[in-house]
């Protein structure tokens, strides 16, 4: 009776598997990257480094101790900002500027208070990094 001889099946990696898996990618954010169009290159962007920040002068103004500022002025409560606005315009959104160190409790208290007296929209303004 004849011997058997097991031979062993060679366990392959699967790299052919793998190479689709990374083309597909490769062609996936190719797509995606061209569908936004791309900035017109005649086109030159405004730069505003030399700009001073300032609020817009219909944003109220909240400072890190809660006070209100509004065109300058300060205000004792929301209710004064919602006075003024209304003389002005029927339907209004209130743009709030906080100061970063404003506690989030006293932002929403006074926002909540805004959306309560009749602000169809509470924004808020921001400064913008460009780091």
């Amino acid at each position: 009776m004849p011997i058997e001889r097991r031979t062993k099946k060679s366990h392959r990696e699967p790299t052919i598997a793998l190479i689709n898996v990374v083309f597909l990618m490769l062609v996936f954010f190719m797509v995606a990257g061209s569908l936004a169009p791309s900035l017109d290159p005649r086109v030159r962007l405004v730069q505003a480094s030399e700009l001073e920040a300032a609020p817009p002068p219909d944003a109220l103004v909240i400072r890190a101790d809660g006070s209100l500022h509004f065109r300058g002025a300060e205000l004792t409560s929301p209710e004064a900002y919602v006075r003024i606005i209304w003389e002005e315009e029927d339907a209004f959104t209130a743009r709030l500027v906080p100061d970063r160190a404003l506690p989030a409790s006293t932002l929403l208290t006074i926002a909540k208070e805004l959306r309560r007296l009749g602000a169809e929209r509470v924004t808020l303004l921001s400064e913008q990094s460009l780091t």
